[in-house]
């Protein structure tokens, strides 16, 4: 199965719209969507149709959570609540329908979908470090042989194995087959690595290759709509430029 991998759309259409394109280069079979399709940008419905008419399936994010009535958001802070507030009041109630629907995990044989850390799935924990990967190491035997997460906003790549964590530094790898892999895909609508660029991924599990991708797309379009909006903070626009 050679699938393409994204996550952390944040309603940023320009950008799901060139990785759309980019997933149509790159041939693949099926689509997986690790969540946040919401929060923070200004076309949330538009974003969640393209998802839900494409993807093969859709992992609930923290964001899909909070608008969706899922969990908890007060504790955010408050542009980010703000957006929160928006979308909910924007979304259809096919699209809310949706969010409410989508799974914290879903497993494709020995490849995983989940938004943030497998450990505690309802937790969000963030991965980004190899400490934060290690925490891992005690449930081993339940990894997928990859196990993709979104979340962070950032591309990272660890291989477990069952004493220790190594950093995966590379665009492209290859998945061998004594370690677990957790594999942060990065963000298509809000990049915070200092690249602006929209990111996905493309995981061939029949060859076990893995490869990080960017793709341009019209930031300052995306920025505009945010700002047209004007109920969302104009920061969600202007970080797209820096990629923060």
């Amino acid at each position: 199965m050679r699938y393409g991998i994204f996550s952390d759309t944040h309603a940023n259409l320009p950008a799901l719209e060139a990785v759309m394109r980019g997933f149509d280069a790159a041939n693949v079979d099926a689509l997986i969507c690790l969540g946040d399709t919401v929060g923070y940008g200004s076309q949330p419905n538009e974003c969640c149709k393209i998802v839900r008419d494409n993807a093969k399936f859709t992992i609930l994010g923290n964001h899909d959570a909070a608008v969706a009535g899922r969990m908890d958001y007060s504790y955010y802070y408050d542009a980010a609540r703000e957006a929160l507030d928006y979308h909910s009041r924007v979304l259809t109630e096919e699209n809310m329908t949706w969010l409410r629907g989508l799974p914290y995990i879903e497993k494709d044989d020995e490849t995983h979908f989940c938004h943030g850390s497998p450990v505690e799935l309802e937790e969000f924990e963030y991965i980004f470090s190899v400490e934060q990967a290690a925490t891992c190491i005690p449930i081993w035997e339940r990894l997928g042989q990859a196990t993709f997460i979104g979340h962070s906003h950032l591309c990272k790549a660890f291989a477990v194995s069952k004493e220790r964590v190594f950093e995966v530094v590379t665009r492209e790898f290859e998945v061998r087959t004594e370690y677990r892999y957790v594999i942060s895909v990065g963000s298509v609508g809000q990049p915070r690595d200092h690249d602006p660029r929209a990111s996905f991924t493309i995981y061939d599990s029949a060859n076990h290759r893995f490869e990080f991708k960017r793709v341009e797309y019209d930031i300052a379009e995306a920025a505009r709509r945010i700002y047209d909006i004007g109920q969302l903070s104009d920061s969600f626009g202007a970080r797209l430029f820096a990629g923060v």
